[in-house]
């Protein structure tokens, strides 16, 4: 009898693993489904964290991983070259849903991925942070967020919602802060 093991080809498919002489599998070298879900949501979140310059989530995502800094380095070389991949291979906007999608079929841990319906939340979290000048619980809300993209459109809106608010001469001021001027 065979256990089954992770096949090399990208169509996900199982390949078996050879029994041993004794007749038991090779369970030292079998993955189980579980463990391959896992590992695809886990560079799934990382790569939408590289897609989106998401540094924080970037790094966190490789820390949990325990990673040395060559294989740090390995790392981040392989995302530019999946990044590469995916840029190529999909639209823009299909490229994030396919990420987001691998990450949401996983079924371990917090593997949860902002949609646009489910960003609320963080992004008022994300609002009472920055009023309250809570430096700290922002870095936290954007290093859980590797796609950043539905949590800042969120935040956007929030602020488009209170600029009918905003004397037009602290508008000005905050425009030519943001210019440099």
């Amino acid at each position: 009898m065979c256990q089954m093991g992770v096949n090399k080809q990208e169509s996900g498919v199982r390949a078996e693993v050879p029994a041993q002489a004794d007749g038991s599998a090779a369970a030292e070298s079998a993955v189980s489904e579980e463990q391959v879900a896992e590992a695809k949501a886990r560079a799934a979140r990382l790569l939408l964290a590289f897609r989106h310059g998401n540094q924080l989530a970037y790094d966190s995502l490789v820390a949990e991983c325990g990673a040395d800094e060559r294989t740090t380095d390995l790392v981040s070389a392989l995302c530019w070259i999946a990044n590469e991949g995916v840029r190529k291979a999909y639209l823009p906007e299909a490229a994030d849903r396919v990420l987001r999608h691998m990450v949401r079929r996983a079924d371990f841990g917090d593997r949860d991925v902002l949609t646009e319906d489910g960003a609320g939340p963080d992004a008022a979290d994300l609002l009472e942070a920055v009023a309250a000048e809570d430096v700290a619980s922002v870095q936290e809300i954007v290093r859980r967020t590797p796609d950043t993209t539905f949590l800042l459109g969120k935040f956007v809106l929030a602020f488009a919602m209170m600029l009918p608010d905003l004397p037009e001469p602290v508008l000005g001021e905050v425009v030519r802060e943001l210019r440099g001027a």
